[in-house]
């Protein structure tokens, strides 16, 4: 009895503070002086930095677009989603096997393909395919940093 008690407490407090971690995330409003400022940290740091810097960068882009895109501001949100894309690949180049924070990277990873989906839906006929790339881009960067992730 006891011990079902303390379960149910364990799973009460799991499911309460979930969605209080979850929306972590976008409690900051990215603006593009956070994302060169924070591009010029990436470039400059150590490899074992570089894959959760891009992650970083890439999830504050991805913010930023589809906050413009709301905001009927399609050609700066199409610019920023080819600037995301560029920024997946270099995550494929710089993931390497002692990266520091490989876990939070892919997460952030993971919340940026779901923002991007989430876009894609809301999307018109004709910005479609640029989201798409870029979605297609962070998902794969997303499953090389799980991988890596496992390997460990």
């Amino acid at each position: 009895m006891r011990s079902t008690a303390s379960l149910a407490v364990a799973v009460l407090l799991a499911t309460s503070a979930l969605p209080t971690c979850a929306s972590g995330i976008d409690n900051k409003i990215p603006d593009m002086e956070t994302i060169v400022a924070l591009e010029s940290r990436a470039s400059q740091a150590q490899p074992s930095e570089q894959c959760f810097l891009y992650a970083e960068l890439v999830h504050q882009m991805t913010e930023l677009s589809v906050r413009q895109y709301a905001a009927g501001d399609i050609g700066k949100a199409t610019d920023l989603l080819k600037r995301v894309q560029q920024f997946a690949q270099k995550i494929h180049l710089s993931m390497a096997k002692n990266d520091k924070r490989i876990k939070n990277a892919e997460i952030l990873l993971s919340h940026s393909a779901f923002r991007l989906n989430e876009m894609l839906h809301a999307s018109s006929f004709e910005d479609r395919a640029t989201v798409q790339d870029a979605l297609t881009d962070v998902r794969l960067a997303q499953s090389d940093s799980m991988f890596q992730v496992f390997k460990k």
